[in-house]
């Protein structure tokens, strides 16, 4: 079973985050969830959902959400530093922030550990396992492009929320999707929520 870190900052872009955890779940993947207080608000903002503040609370709420076997999805606060994450003893699989704030790529740039984000991001990075990023923001200020070659270069994926448009998408649900599945695509879990490029129909 891959393990699989998701952390949700406070971009705009919650959507993608909550897509990609229904996408992980239905995969059987195991989850350690993750989020900020601004992310919270995004989610209010975005999605009309509420994110409770207690950590178990949350685990309710979105495993059943989400029809998640018992298990499947933990989450943690902000200040748990007895969780898995916290520690290289017991490293996840892999670990994607989306939506991922400038502030806190600046932070695992800069080796930050002040949060349970930031510290599950440095642990991924000093275990040598799959980082992934997917910031939302535009324009781009040369810091951020700074920071983002500086992780890049010590094998993070760098993944903006760009959606294409070659898959002729018919509802903001498409566009979600596209990014959800690069995401999925660079985890190494199968998905079916669009065709690979130039993959042909079975007969």
């Amino acid at each position: 079973m891959k393990t699989v870190t998701l952390a949700l900052t406070g971009a705009s872009g919650m959507p993608y985050a909550l897509r990609l955890l229904e996408c992980l779940l239905r995969a059987d993947c195991r989850v350690y969830l993750l989020y900020s207080a601004a992310a919270q608000v995004v989610a209010r903002q975005e999605l009309d959902l509420a994110l409770p503040a207690s950590s178990s609370e949350a685990q309710r709420l979105l495993s059943e959400r989400y029809a998640a076997t018992e298990g499947r999805l933990r989450v943690f606060g902000r200040e748990e530093w007895f969780a898995p994450v916290a520690s290289g003893s017991n490293p996840a699989d892999a670990m994607v922030v989306c939506p991922c704030t400038m502030g806190t790529l600046a932070a695992i740039a800069g080796g930050m550990s002040d949060n349970l984000i930031e510290r599950a991001a440095d642990v991924t990075l000093k275990e040598n396992r799959k980082l992934i990023l997917v910031p939302r923001e535009t324009p781009f200020s040369a810091i951020h492009l700074e920071n983002m070659l500086k992780l890049a270069r010590f094998g993070v994926t760098i993944l903006p929320a760009n959606p294409g448009f070659y898959h002729h998408p018919q509802s903001v649900a498409d566009l979600v999707d596209f990014v959800v599945a690069r995401v999925l695509d660079h985890l190494g879990v199968s998905h079916a929520l669009l065709p690979k490029w130039g993959a042909t129909e079975e007969k």
